[in-house]
């Protein structure tokens, strides 16, 4: 269901403006996102949002295996790393290392910050395309939601991931709160919800 939506937001892009992604794991939907920029011939940047740093973390290890849970994000930090530098040589993503509450407080401050692969970013302005993935608490993804609403264009879309009606997620609530704001529309529920910023 992502890959049509991501299909139709990139496809309708109003603008140059740069796609943010929040939560970007091993880099997935960071190279399927760049896959339809570069087959609709966009020159968007993706900026992504991820501090790798996962529910029960701590100085034990994960679940009833072997692994620590700091090797275990390091695997996930290098692997996003190695899959978009080798999937997305193209347009390699600039990514932050923060919670996405820091990555916005980043954006709103206009920051000149260096990313994951060392180079320098001045992070701020109008978005197009948000793909929120991150935190799926209702508080943390409204939070991710209100924050995206600032700076998201008139004609941007924001994608939910795991915000179908039948998850388990508490994100799904947010998505009735979205349905009625007259500033948003309803694109499509594929089965998640992929959002239009009209007003």
């Amino acid at each position: 269901g992502n890959l049509h939506c991501i299909d139709y937001a990139v496809r309708n892009l109003v603008s140059n403006n740069p796609v943010i992604e929040i939560g970007s794991f091993c880099g997935l939907s960071t190279n399927i996102i760049n896959y339809y920029l570069k087959k609709y011939n966009k020159k968007n940047k993706i900026i992504t949002s991820d501090k790798w740093e996962f529910e029960g973390k701590g100085d034990g290890t994960l679940g009833n295996s072997v692994i620590s849970h700091k090797n275990y994000r390091e695997f996930v930090k290098d692997s996003f790393k190695r899959n978009v530098s080798f999937f997305s040589s193209f347009n390699i993503p600039y990514t932050i290392e923060v919670f996405s509450d820091d990555f916005f407080e980043l954006w709103n401050k206009g920051a000149k910050t260096m990313e994951g692969f060392s180079r320098n970013i001045d992070l701020g302005g109008p978005i197009s395309f948000a793909f929120i993935d991150g935190n799926h608490s209702f508080d943390f993804a409204k939070r991710d939601f209100e924050n995206t609403d600032k700076y998201l264009e008139k004609g941007g879309l924001i994608l939910f991931d795991d915000s179908s009606d039948d998850t388990t997620f508490e994100c799904k609530d947010l998505m009735k709160e979205i349905v009625r704001n007259p500033k948003y529309e309803l694109i499509m529920k594929n089965p998640n919800y992929l959002f239009k910023k009209v007003g």
